[in-house]
């Protein structure tokens, strides 16, 4: 029996004594806990009174308006991209689940394709789309006919490049975590549907899909959080994004630590920001469900 304090309990015994009982000391723990504790307060302080690291230059540029609107480009990019990828990834995972051959090989293909190349060649490949294709063409197919025809590069600039890369590439991985959110669902529920006459797409929209969001919410949480990180690799086709701004910055003045210190306060301000929303649709939509250990055990009638 242990206390979770450090004063005695005292315990009176069938037979009249008083037995003290004190919590069990673990000094191995304390001991570990000491050792980690100083080796991270060590760390920190040779990191924070580093004279290389040049606080004056963080606080100059923490709030400059190129990293402002970086900010606003990294977090737009981000929104973006995940609802593209949400949407794409939505319908990718009906289609791997329907029973039509077709879709799932194209399905099957799409989330080969995309998993199995690196984002950055994905990126980098968007970046410069107009040397694949010159010009943006729309007509009909195998017949001629052009309805409109403008040059690729006037259409694709680096932001819709990015947005493109990103939002395709978060697509094939969407689309795996929704399928198995739908696959999570109690097949009864879809019976129970199409015996009250709802259609299957009615189904999904009604009943599937809302059941599936306890699920899908963690995973997919995690992914606008890394999302929120990737789109720095945007810098290498200049996307005016957070990392371009202050690459281009610290390419002029040399202060790179600094810099990079400006964007990794930015990158966790706004990772907390999203995991915070993150926990409260993971509430709102996990309501109803409470896990079996936090229920209260029956009280005991001897």
């Amino acid at each position: 029996m242990s206390t979770t304090n450090d004063s005695p309990l005292e315990v009176a015994c069938p037979a009249g004594e008083q037995l003290t009982i004190r919590r069990l000391r673990r000094r191995g723990r304390t001991l570990g806990a000491v050792v980690v504790g100083t080796a991270a307060a060590g760390i920190t302080w040779s990191f924070v009174a580093n004279p290389n690291l040049d606080w004056p230059t963080v606080g100059a540029y923490l709030f400059a308006q190129l990293t402002l609107h970086g900010v606003w480009v990294t977090f737009y990019l981000t929104v973006i991209s995940m609802v593209i990828g949400l949407a794409g990834g939505t319908a990718l995972a009906v289609m791997a689940l329907s029973d039509n051959y077709v879709l799932r090989a194209v399905a099957a293909g799409y989330t080969t394709l995309f998993r199995g190349t690196p984002l950055l060649v994905q990126i980098i490949f968007w970046g410069f789309i107009g040397a694949f294709f010159p010009n943006v063409t729309i007509g009909i197919p195998f017949t001629g006919v052009v309805f409109y025809s403008a040059p690729t590069s006037a259409l694709v600039s680096a932001t819709t490049a990015a947005i493109l890369a990103l939002g395709l590439n978060e697509a094939a991985y969407a689309s795996e975590i929704v399928r198995s959110g739908i696959q999570s669902v109690d097949p009864g529920q879809r019976e129970a549907a199409c015996a009250l006459g709802l259609s299957p797409a009615t189904t999904m929209h009604r009943i599937v899909l809302p059941q599936a969001m306890r699920v899908l919410v963690p995973p997919m949480g995690n992914e606008v959080v890394n999302m929120l990180k990737t789109t720095s690799l945007v810098s290498v086709i200049a996307g005016n994004d957070l990392m371009t701004n202050l690459q281009q910055v610290y390419s002029q003045n040399y202060k790179v630590i600094p810099l990079l210190v400006v964007a990794s306060l930015w990158y966790l301000l706004l990772t907390a920001v999203l995991s915070l929303a993150q926990s409260r649709l993971e509430k709102r939509y996990g309501r109803g469900h409470t896990p079996a250990s936090t229920h209260p055990r029956p009280r005991s009638t001897a």
